[in-house]
C-alpha cells in the first residue's frame, strides 16, 4: 500500500460509478402550485392510518426500534400467506438490493440486467466490484433469450425488474419461470416487484410462489408506490439461506420506529390500497389514451406511470416539452440516463394535474 497518498482514496472502481440521479421535484422560480409526477408517487398519498400510526410514534422517538422488524414481517406474511421467517424489511427495497449485490457478487464475477432497467442495479455492481451486464430488450420489454444468453460461468445475479421502470412493461410469468428453469442453480435470480400491487394482467405474478419454492429467487418489493415513499420501507421474500446471509450484514437497526409503525397499518389497510389502483387503472388508460390521441408514443404501462416518447427534432422535442411543462408546474421524468434521450415519464396523478398536463401538452405540440 502506497504510504504517500495525499489524502485517502476510494479503492479501485468507486470513482467509475455513476451516481443516482433522482427525479426534480421543483419548479422555475415564479411557479406558485407544482405538481411533481417525476417520482411515481402515489397521488392518493398515505393511508390515513399509516398518518395515525405514524403520529402515535412520535412521543417515542427516544427508544431503538425492533431491530428484525418483526411485527411489520408478520403484517406483511398475514396479508400475503407467507412464513414471516423468510421476510426481511429493509430501508426501502434499494436497501436490499444493495445487500445482496455485497453478499454475492465479488470481483471477477458477473450480475445481468436489461438495459432499461432501474439504474441502482449498476451501482450496486459496481460497488461490489462486479461487472455489469446490460442486455438489450425487445420492444422496450426484457427478452428472457437475450438474458439467457448474456449468462456466463462468471454470473452470479440476474436482476429482473417485473414491472420494469421507467418502461412499464413486463414479463408473463411463464416467461420468468422459463429464465429461472434455464438459469445454473448457483445463480440468483433477484425479482423486483415494486409495482406488482398495480399489475392487473392473469398472465402476471409478482414471484412469490418461485421465491417459496426455489432455492435461488428472491423477490423484492416496497411500500413507496402505495404511499410511503417517505418512510423508506421496502422487503424481500426468500430461501432461509439468503435471509440468513442478508441478516447478517444489514444495519442492526436498518428500519426506523416510525416506518414499521406506518408499515404495519398500511399494508393491513387494503380499502386505501384498492382505492389508490382502482384510480391508476382509470388514470392510466386515461392517460395513455389522451398521449397517443396527441400523436405521441406511448410505451404501453402497467405501472403508475407511463412513459412518453417525442418527435425528433428541438422544436418539440422531450427537453423542450420538459422545460414547458415545468414552467407551468408539471414535473416530469428526464430518463436519458436510461437510454431514452427523447422521453418522458409522467407518474399518473390527480385528476388536476392529469388533465393539466394533457391541456398543457395540447398547447405544446400546437406552438
Amino acid at each position: 500500500m502506497k504510504q504517500d497518498q495525499p489524502r485517502p482514496t476510494p479503492r479501485a472502481g468507486i470513482m467509475d460509478i455513476e451516481a443516482y440521479v433522482p427525479g426534480k421535484s421543483t419548479a422555475p422560480a415564479g411557479v406558485t402550485k407544482v405538481y411533481k409526477l417525476s417520482a411515481n408517487e402515489n397521488p392518493l398519498g398515505p393511508s390515513p392510518k399509516a398518518i395515525e400510526a405514524a403520529r402515535e410514534v412520535a412521543a417515542k422517538l427516544d427508544a431503538y426500534p425492533d431491530g428484525s422488524a418483526r411485527r411489520l414481517r408478520e403484517a406483511i406474511a398475514e396479508v400475503h400467506g407467507l412464513n414471516p421467517a423468510n421476510i426481511i424489511c429493509s430501508n426501502g427495497s434499494d436497501e436490499i438490493l444493495g445487500l445482496l449485490a455485497q453478499s454475492y457478487l465479488a470481483p471477477g464475477d458477473e450480475a445481468v440486467f436489461t438495459e432499461h432497467a432501474f439504474m441502482v442495479y449498476k451501482i450496486y455492481i459496481q460497488a461490489a466490484g462486479a461487472k455489469p451486464v446490460a442486455v438489450k430488450e425487445t420492444d422496450e420489454r426484457a427478452d428472457i433469450d437475450a438474458i439467457l444468453a448474456a449468462v456466463t460461468p462468471a454470473t452470479r445475479i440476474v436482476f429482473l425488474a417485473n414491472p420494469n421502470n421507467p418502461t412499464g412493461t413486463y414479463v408473463p410469468f411463464q416467461e420468468v419461470r422459463r429464465l429461472h428453469a434455464a438459469l445454473p442453480k448457483n445463480v440468483l435470480l433477484v425479482l423486483d416487484a415494486a409495482y406488482a400491487e398495480y399489475v392487473r394482467r392473469n398472465d402476471y405474478e409478482a414471484g412469490i410462489e418461485l421465491a417459496g419454492s426455489s432455492e435461488n429467487v428472491v423477490m423484492t418489493r416496497t411500500f413507496s408506490k402505495l404511499g410511503l415513499g417517505g418512510a423508506r420501507v421496502g422487503w424481500m421474500y426468500g430461501p432461509a439461506h439468503i435471509v440468513d446471509a442478508i441478516n447478517r450484514i444489514r444495519g442492526p437497526f436498518n428500519v426506523n420506529a416510525t416506518a414499521i409503525e406506518a408499515g404495519i397499518a398500511a399494508i393491513r389497510d387494503r380499502a386505501h390500497i384498492e382505492r389508490s389502483v382502482a384510480h391508476n387503472e382509470k388514470w392510466l388508460a386515461w392517460l395513455s389514451g389522451e398521449l397517443t390521441g396527441l400523436g405521441l408514443r406511448v410505451t404501453p404501462s402497467v405501472g403508475n406511470f407511463v412513459l412518453i416518447h417525442f418527435p425528433d427534432g428541438k422544436k418539440h422535442s422531450a427537453a423542450a416539452a420538459d422545460d414547458y411543462l415545468s414552467a407551468r408546474g408539471y414535473i416530469l421524468r428526464r430518463v436519458t440516463g436510461y437510454g431514452f434521450p427523447n422521453a418522458l415519464r409522467m407518474s399518473v396523478g390527480t385528476e388536476e394535474a392529469n388533465r393539466g398536463v394533457i391541456d398543457a401538452l395540447k398547447t405544446f405540440l400546437k406552438s
